[in-house]
């Protein structure tokens, strides 16, 4: 089995390596989204003011609408110095055609309403404000909408499978003295020659980060190819898919909901403040709201002391768009085994465990290191490639039986 599997990585990491050097240096950046669009597009936030408490939930929201009344709010949170809204188009009538707005994203200042900008997420044609949604759909699409989103699934699921044989690969042939064999294999031979230092670097990097290496490629499975993780997750732990969790729910498609914002704001603070009660949690501050028309509910959304996010919906509850009805309820504690496992793949990917700023610098190092891999992969396949063909035909010229390029890597 070895021989093929030697093959097999070779050529898996060969396709793949493109792909994981743009994920590894897109998702470095990433690391660091927030501030380094305060710093691009520094326009987009508010400065900060004082002790003066941020406007209400519900406030913001429909200051939003009224800045840009062709459109209606589908979700919006509020973070440090900004509140984002995602922009929807608004049909007056069922018969009037839906008019496409110029933009999908509003920000305002959270504690006076007054709008920051706006902006296409995402499309580069727009400047520097859209600089790092630009990179963000990058890693997430390859700016290509579905397909790319498809074509990274099959890349993660290729990059796990990758990873488990690459492992297998660093150990030593003989279980005989395992540990002692192995070690070598986490080192980098000094001094080297330049392939050898090449091979240490891509066989001991891979080694030292491969744990969190496993993480970002099943990870990316989970964001991309449901279809494979959720029956995977499904059959190892106790597991429950949001489709299920969806279908579980009175939801019914409602674009005019009876409740307001304000109405929503008031039942949501309500029904979180008894459900941190029951569930002994702390809510910290209001996060953010949506409202779902072809499921007629509003979300709230609350940062509280027991989430691993620091900037998420994990801690929110669902209400009925016309009764105010609680319909479900969403907080990180009492979650079924692998829906856990699934949150904390979420936090640990997109580097927001608890918004550590240590964490996120790790994250950065970690996208570098996914870029080294891939390149130390291709040069050491590049030199090996060259080292094979250059022995057939000095063979040739000597006169001696050529040997196949399989027969030189055996």
């Amino acid at each position: 089995m070895r021989p093929w599997l030697v093959w097999l990585h070779r050529w898996t990491g060969l396709v793949l390596a493109g792909f994981l050097l743009l994920e590894g240096i897109t998702g470095s950046v990433l690391a660091f989204r927030r501030p380094l669009e305060a710093l691009v597009a520094p326009e987009l936030y508010a400065e900060p003011h004082g002790a003066h408490p941020p406007l209400r939930l519900a406030e913001l929201a429909a200051r939003a609408e009224t800045l840009a009344p062709e459109t209606r709010v589908g979700y919006f949170w509020v973070d440090d110095r900004q509140a984002v809204f995602s922009m929807l188009p608004r049909s007056n009538s069922a018969a009037a055609p839906v008019a496409i707005p110029s933009f999908n994203h509003l920000f305002l200042d959270p504690w006076t309403g007054r709008e920051l900008g706006r902006r296409r997420d995402g499309d580069p044609s727009e400047g520097r404000i859209n600089v790092m949604p630009f990179i963000y759909r990058l890693h997430m699409d390859l700016a290509l909408g579905a397909a790319g989103v498809w074509i990274l699934g099959v890349v993660s699921l290729a990059w796990t499978l990758d990873s488990v044989t690459g492992l297998y690969l660093t150990f030593p042939v003989s279980a005989s003295g395992f540990l002692k064999r192995w070690r070598p294999a986490w080192l980098v031979k000094r001094p080297a020659s330049v392939i050898r230092t090449n091979f240490d670097l891509h066989r001991a990097g891979g080694l030292w980060f491969w744990p969190i290496l496993i993480v970002f490629a099943w990870s990316s499975v989970m964001f991309d190819l449901p279809s494979v993780y959720e029956p995977v997750m499904a059959t190892l732990f106790d597991y429950r898919s949001e489709v299920d969790q969806i279908k579980a729910m009175p939801l019914h498609p409602n674009p005019n909901p009876r409740l307001g914002w304000d109405e929503a704001e008031r039942l949501g603070e309500q029904l979180m403040t008894a459900e941190s009660a029951r569930q002994g949690f702390r809510v910290r501050r209001p996060y953010g709201m949506a409202y779902i028309e072809d499921w007629g509910v509003y979300t709230y959304g609350v940062l509280s002391d027991i989430d691993v996010q620091g900037h998420a919906w994990t801690t929110s509850l669902w209400l009925d768009g016309d009764s105010g009805k609680l319909v479900s309820v969403d907080v990180p504690r009492d979650q079924r085994l692998g829906n856990a496992i699934g949150m904390w793949l979420r936090a640990l990917h997109f580097a927001d465990v608890g918004d550590s700023v240590l964490y996120r610098s790790f994250v950065a190092i970690v996208g570098l290191v996914v870029a080294v891999l891939s390149v130390t992969g291709v040069y050491i396949w590049l030199r090996k490639r060259s080292a094979r063909h250059f022995s057939v035909a000095h063979g040739r010229r000597a006169g001696s039986p050529a040997r196949s390029p399989d027969q030189l890597a055996r």
